[in-house]
């Protein structure tokens, strides 16, 4: 049996919960960071996450996944269709 082929785009991203402001930001080496206001419990902090990676790179939520970290500081987010971490960085 294959395994299927993954489409899309990943980015590991480390995740700061109880920050005073909702932000994803790229550092100067090239990591993403992303401030979330809510709190790291039954998984609100992930899901505040998932819908700031969709506005930031102005795609629909349901095209953003976790797909590793759940309960780490550093997730890995999987965006489908074509790369829009090269499009939207500025």
């Amino acid at each position: 049996m294959r395994a299927p082929i993954v489409s899309g785009t990943f980015i590991a991203v480390r995740v700061k919960p109880n920050s005073r402001v909702s932000r994803l930001e790229q550092t100067e080496g090239g990591a993403w960071l992303a401030q979330l206001k809510s709190p790291p419990i039954d998984g609100k902090a992930n899901e505040e996450l998932l819908a700031l990676v969709a506005r930031h790179f102005g795609c629909r939520k349901s095209a953003v996944s976790l797909k590793g970290g759940a309960s780490a500081r550093t997730k890995l987010v999987r965006i489908e269709g074509p790369s829009p971490v090269l499009q939207n960085v500025a």
